[in-house]
């Protein structure tokens, strides 16, 4: 008779380096360490077209500050040969130069608040909340420029000339000489926005090192 041929038992090692690694669990991604960064692309996409907006209706805001604090460029009109001429009152004055640095200032301002509330309302900021930081800065510096232009004086110089009568006073349109003023509030948002967010942003976690076992001494 021969003894019963029985399988030998399994090889078990107590080493305390043994690792053991639990199964992911049900639904998550294979071979992913991380998780979701941010609200996903589609929940930063709406959020970038209420921001867009918002911050282009503030353009109507930015334009009333314009026409009340920019000054007034004064004209004066006369009557040479049966026909009107307008002539600057003071050659040597600054006051055109003032309306564009009035508007220059007043989009800086804008762009430092927006940028700030920004990021107190979204600190991890994505790719479509910068574009609509920047997209809505120019869209409301856009609307300010019309509306400050709409509400200012009229723009027929000679009419109002002829209306106000010979040598007296008043005001030229309300126009905006230099058009780069127009990037002061996109490009100061995105400045502010940029460095509030590498100073004040969260960090991304550092990838983990995988474990792995060291070899088993034979």
């Amino acid at each position: 008779m021969t003894a019963p041929l029985t399988p030998p038992p399994p090889p078990h090692d107590d080493s305390p380096h043994q690792v053991w690694q639990a199964s992911p669990p049900a639904g998550a991604p294979v071979g992913s360490g991380y998780e979701q960064d941010g609200p996903g692309m589609r929940t930063e996409v709406r959020e970038a077209a209420v921001i867009t907006v918002a911050l282009a209706l503030g353009g109507v805001l930015l334009g009333l500050l314009w026409w009340w604090l920019a000054p007034h460029v004064p004209l004066v009109g006369d009557e040479v040969d049966k026909s009107w001429v307008v002539y600057l009152k003071d050659s040597e004055g600054e006051q055109a130069v003032g309306v564009d640095g009035t508007f220059a200032l007043l989009g800086l301002a804008f762009g430092l608040v927006s940028a700030v509330v920004l990021v107190l309302l979204r600190r991890r900021g994505g790719v479509p909340l910068v574009v609509a930081l920047g997209l809505g800065g120019l869209l409301g510096s856009l609307l300010a420029w019309r509306l400050g232009v709409w509400l200012g004086p009229e723009s027929d110089v000679l009419a109002h000339a002829q209306a106000v009568g010979k040598g007296v006073t008043f005001s030229a349109p309300l126009k905006l000489s230099a058009k780069g003023a127009l990037l002061a509030w996109p490009l100061a948002g995105l400045l502010v926005h940029l460095g509030l967010t590498a100073l004040f942003g969260p960090r991304d976690p550092e990838p983990p090192y995988p474990q792995q076992p060291y070899p088993q001494q034979p």
